[in-house]
């Protein structure tokens, strides 16, 4: 599979945040440096725990994308 349009470019990374934060509330981390919990709460401005900054933005991306599956 070719990802070359740029909005498939951001959702195949809206996505990689989304598995990585799940991995982080597991206790595993994706990569080094700045966590996906972190970029997520910078760049959307949500609040709380990862748990529920995993919610919103599960939220967040069934309201803007139809394709994207939970």
């Amino acid at each position: 599979m070719v990802i070359t349009e740029p909005n498939q470019i951001l959702l195949y990374r809206l996505l990689t945040l989304r598995a990585g934060l799940r991995l982080e509330l597991r206790g595993l981390k994706k990569s080094k440096g700045r966590t996906c919990y972190a970029i997520i709460k910078q760049e959307f401005g949500f609040k709380g725990n990862k748990s529920s900054v995993l919610e919103q933005f599960e939220n967040y991306l069934s309201a803007h994308d139809p394709f994207t599956r939970r």
